[in-house]
């Protein structure tokens, strides 16, 4: 998946909520949002796949610390639709990333990399983000 839409220097911490809204794309194999403390590191990496990797309809979580992928998560519904509307959001607790997904579903997945905030969220693959909120 080549890189799409960066947004730097936007604090994310503890005790927030991320929103995010977008359009997987009519013919998306799959996309991805990426909260990390730099461009290099990514603690959290959320990865729908409608049909990529090996996957179908899933949700693959993930971590890439030091130049490595670390285990997989896979949990919560599969909400997802090619050419449809999706929203995730996203809470940031100590200890770990509650995501809810657009059926009311949910991913726990531990903080691991432990810091109480992190500067940048990313984008990639075939979805078209309409907005990023965080409160």
């Amino acid at each position: 998946m080549g890189k799409g839409m960066i947004i730097k220097d936007m604090s994310f911490k503890v005790g927030q909520t991320l929103t995010i809204v977008g359009v997987a794309k009519p013919d998306a194999t799959n996309f991805a949002v990426n909260i990390g403390p730099d461009e290099q590191d990514i603690t959290m990496h959320i990865n729908p796949r409608f049909n990529a990797h090996g996957d179908e309809n899933a949700v693959v979580c993930n971590s890439y610390e030091g130049g490595n992928w670390c285990e997989e998560v896979r949990e919560g519904g599969f909400p997802f639709q090619q050419g449809e509307e999706f929203k995730i959001v996203i809470e940031f607790t100590p200890a770990e990333f509650v995501v809810t997904l657009s059926d009311g579903s949910t991913i726990h997945f531990t903080n691991r990399m432990g810091a109480e905030k992190y500067s940048v969220i990313s984008f990639e693959g075939e979805a078209r983000i309409r907005s990023v909120e965080i409160k």
